[in-house]
């Protein structure tokens, strides 16, 4: 039987697009470069986007097709190449060229106040002038874009060198991004490991970041897959540890400096935040109340050789300010707001003293057996 280019295409007809249920041959998916050796028959698929999630699949039907509808006899597997209209994602490390510094902000424990603190460092750096990002990583209970105000808001998409990138969202001048703006904010996110690690390398990869000073990432609590990809994708300057002075608290604390301090991951800390470290009612602001415990966060730096780089108390308006969107680091002048404009100058010297003093993080590279 002889085998001929129009065999091909109306065997590829019966390939049909998953994402608009038009054939790929219909769709212009088909590349004009169908090429025939013999049994051997080759061409490409072209497609909108570098990562589109349907490519591996659509290969594969298309294979089907051509042994099915054409002759089970065609060499066609492995075959088929695949090109992208869009330009590829950059390659690491290369995937950020404007951001200076990337600061982890991780915890041992949920309930420590992690996104508070994140929320309201990144605002106190954007009003000493810095250009900052926030990338909210904790995918499973993404709690940023409500503390920012911004629950109800959709990024959207702009091309940028060929490239459809998300365009992050912009509030109290602070570039943000979070998971929470792709998904209903009552529903919960019930995602296998391996596709919240892509979410995230999108919202790092395909968005437009720009140029920033620093780009804080609201990590999720403990140590999970989702911490292995971000130090695989992205090369972090150093990490922020928040803990209460609880000794539950602390004990998950050791855990978190552990993991990134570790031969195989090997990002600097940059210090830890002492977080709900007393309680002082607004009648009587001179009162300290150490509801759980004292200086157990200053004690662990010590022991450890870590900078305590702040300590923040519990006050109604922190809780208030993430509740209604409006962060208390806006204002400078409450104690609070003060204390997060220390808690930025500390990590901004800390910053500058890690990138005098040690070289610059690398990926991590996992090595499989």
């Amino acid at each position: 039987m002889a085998i001929y280019p129009q065999l091909i295409l109306d065997a590829l007809k019966h390939v049909r697009y998953p994402g608009t249920g038009q054939d790929i041959v219909s769709a212009g998916m088909v590349a004009d470069d169908i090429r025939i050796e013999g049994m051997k028959v080759s061409f490409s698929l072209i497609t909108e986007k570098a990562n589109d999630p349907f490519i591996r699949s659509l290969v594969k039907m298309a294979e089907q097709a051509v042994l099915t509808y054409a002759d089970k006899d065609i060499d066609i597997i492995g075959n088929i190449a695949v090109k992208s209209k869009q330009p590829p994602r950059p390659d690491l490390p290369e995937l950020l060229p404007g951001v200076k510094n990337i600061i982890a902000v991780a915890s041992g424990k949920g309930g420590v106040g992690k996104s508070t603190v994140c929320t309201n460092l990144a605002v106190a750096l954007a009003k000493k002038g810095y250009k900052v990002g926030l990338l909210d990583a904790d995918i499973f209970g993404p709690s940023v874009p409500k503390m920012l105000g911004v629950e109800n808001e959709r990024p959207y998409l702009e091309q940028v060198d060929g490239r459809d990138l998300i365009v992050p969202v912009e509030k109290h001048g602070i570039k943000m991004l979070s998971i929470g703006f792709f998904v209903n904010k009552n529903d919960a996110v019930v995602w296998r490991g391996a596709m919240a690690s892509n979410a995230l390398k999108q919202l790092i990869g395909d968005a437009d970041w720009g140029e920033l000073d620093y780009f804080l990432i609201d990590f999720p609590p403990g140590t999970s897959d989702i911490h292995l990809t971000l130090v695989q994708t992205i090369p972090i300057t150093g990490a922020v540890i928040v803990s209460t002075p609880q000794e539950v608290a602390l004990a998950d604390a050791r855990k978190g400096i552990s993991m990134f301090t570790g031969d195989k991951v090997n990002v600097p800390i940059l210090g830890l935040i002492e977080n709900m470290a007393w309680f002082t009612p607004a009648e009587l602001p001179e009162n300290r109340y150490y509801i759980f415990g004292k200086d157990g966060c200053k004690r662990l730096a010590e022991e450890l050789g870590q900078t305590l780089l702040g300590q923040i108390p519990i006050v109604q308006s922190i809780r208030e300010g993430g509740d209604d969107g409006r962060p208390v680091a806006i204002s400078g002048e409450q104690v609070t707001g003060q204390a997060f404009a220390e808690l930025a100058d500390r990590l901004v010297e800390a910053v500058e003293k890690r990138n005098r003093e040690l070289p610059k993080t690398r990926i991590v590279q996992m090595m499989k057996r």
